[in-house]
């Protein structure tokens, strides 16, 4: 008999120490451990990896992951109430699970990992983009993380996985797929959690690639990328003329029509347009 098997079902858990999932911390608990394992294994082979997990709440996922073989599981909890329901866990997995109380957006997590190094996390609604944005942002690439297996909302997922010409395509988009691989792992009806969310919920996986996937300067292609999208109804000339005053020349030296929007844009020439622009 596993661990897993030795611990008390999620809602018997949830009931003990009264964890009912409170929205002002963006929480909505899986509870179903079948479900919660499927996630884990979106991660792959965990084998000798050290995982950190964001929100882990009453610890679903939690228990997946180290099921799943995780050397280690390193989760940040901001809700003190969750506290006592994780130190559970990590007496079922001795030495395998490390509880950190506190902000994610304020903790650093490396002092208590080791490579190789995974993310997985049924991300709190309320601070997720804003995760995975500086996980794709950091100074030096490639980053700690070799692999992010992130739950979000639907539309967010569509977002991170948009392609050129989508409502959905963005700046999200670019800086995912810049650097990373990403796909739709899995797709989650609002039943699946406690308590429901009004939207449907998905799991992205993304794998780090070693190198960005077409040159350019991070600091200039995330400015163009930025104001391009915030006018996206504008042509790009009109949107960019903030970047460059001779934003038509360097538009057309990237191969991009000064009259495009930003929507018809793939990633590869938003790249050539960050080199143009670097070469002044």
């Amino acid at each position: 008999m596993s661990a897993i098997d030795t611990l008390p079902p999620l809602r018997d858990v949830i009931a003990k120490h009264q964890l009912s999932a409170r929205k002002s911390l963006g929480q909505n608990f899986l509870l179903d451990l079948n479900l919660t394992a499927k996630i884990a294994r979106q991660a792959g082979d965990l084998a000798g990896c050290d995982v950190l997990e964001i929100g882990p709440g009453p610890g679903g996922l939690t228990r997946g992951l180290l099921s799943e073989g995780a050397r280690k599981v390193l989760a940040i909890e901001k809700d003190t109430r969750c506290l006592p329901a994780l130190a559970e866990i990590a007496e079922a997995y001795p030495g395998r699970l490390e509880v950190i109380n506190g902000d994610a957006l304020e903790i650093d997590p490396l002092a208590h990992l080791a490579p190789p190094i995974r993310v997985a996390a049924n991300l709190p609604y309320n601070v997720g983009t804003e995760l995975l944005v500086r996980w794709l942002t950091p100074d030096e690439w490639p980053p700690f993380w070799e692999s992010l297996t992130l739950m979000f909302q639907r539309e967010v997922a569509e977002r991170i996985v948009a392609q050129p010409g989508s409502k959905a395509y963005g700046r999200l988009a670019i800086l995912a797929q810049w650097r990373a691989d990403a796909r739709i792992a899995l797709s989650l009806p609002p039943g699946a959690f406690t308590p429901p969310p009004k939207v449907s919920s998905a799991v992205v996986h993304l794998t780090a690639l070693p190198e960005p996937r077409f040159p350019a300067d991070a600091a200039i292609l995330s400015r163009v990328v930025a104001a391009a999208f915030n006018q996206r109804r504008k042509m790009l000339r009109a949107a960019l003329k903030g970047i460059a005053p001779d934003i038509e020349e360097h538009l057309k030296a990237a191969g991009v029509a000064p009259t495009e929007r930003a929507e018809r844009v793939p990633l590869e020439a938003f790249c050539a347009l960050a080199r143009s622009l670097a070469k002044n």
